[in-house]
């Protein structure tokens, strides 16, 4: 496994020199700024990235201020006692796509919500608190605690709320098959496992933010 430096150095070869690298990287929000999201604010972001999944996303984001006033704000303490009432009218809303399943995943989401807000104090303490060094246990949770939260729809929802960590598409997978962390697209826990020590080793080499990591490797694959 190369060092961050030297994935780093492939990246700027591909991309144009270290500036343009650079240029590409994401910010990740601070713990006090994720803390001061509201958990409706979660919910919107965990309904959009499941939306967005497997539909176009210029749709969903044309769509969207349908979706907040069909939910109202998104709300989690209403949206956990989704009647049926409230699906039916929700399956006729023109202002949304009319998905049944993932209409459903409201309620299941906003119930996830306000469990961790009896838990932590809100949903957004729960995600800005979680150590670094076992993102992949808070993906874990929200897959298991959550509804349609596996796969990319975790970290992609994550890293729209600013929260630190990986986002593996296509060339950030091939990179870690380079660098022989996986053999292939990692989804069980062994692998999803080693992709947290070799992330927890380039952070620790590089002091940069898990974000940074993933972007760069991300980058320095030929496509």
């Amino acid at each position: 496994m190369r060092t961050f430096e030297e994935i780093f150095a492939i990246a700027a070869g591909r991309k144009g020199g270290a500036d343009a690298v650079e240029a590409q990287m994401p910010t990740p929000k601070t713990a006090d700024e994720i803390k001061a999201i509201g958990d409706d604010r979660i919910l919107a972001g965990m309904t959009s990235t499941i939306f967005q999944a497997g539909f176009s996303w210029k749709v969903i984001d044309n769509k969207w201020p349908g979706f907040e006033e069909a939910f109202e704000g998104f709300v989690p303490v209403r949206w956990k006692f989704m009647s049926d009432d409230d699906l039916d009218s929700l399956l006729k809303d023109k202002r949304i796509v009319r998905n049944g399943p993932k209409i459903m995943t409201v309620r299941d989401n906003a119930i996830m919500l306000c469990d961790l807000e009896d838990e932590y104090g809100s949903a957004a303490n729960c995600i800005a608190d979680w150590p670094m060094d076992d993102f992949v246990g808070l993906l874990e949770m929200l897959k298991k605690r959550g509804s349609r939260l596996g796969g990319n729809t975790g970290p992609y929802c994550l890293r729209f709320l600013g929260k630190d960590g990986w986002v593996l598409g296509r060339d950030g997978v091939a990179a870690l098959i380079r660098e022989g962390v996986v053999d292939k697209t990692p989804t069980g826990k062994g692998a999803m496992r080693a992709v947290q020590a070799a992330f927890n080793t380039w952070a620790e080499e590089s002091g940069r933010p898990f974000a940074h990591i993933s972007r760069t490797l991300a980058m320095s694959i030929d496509t």
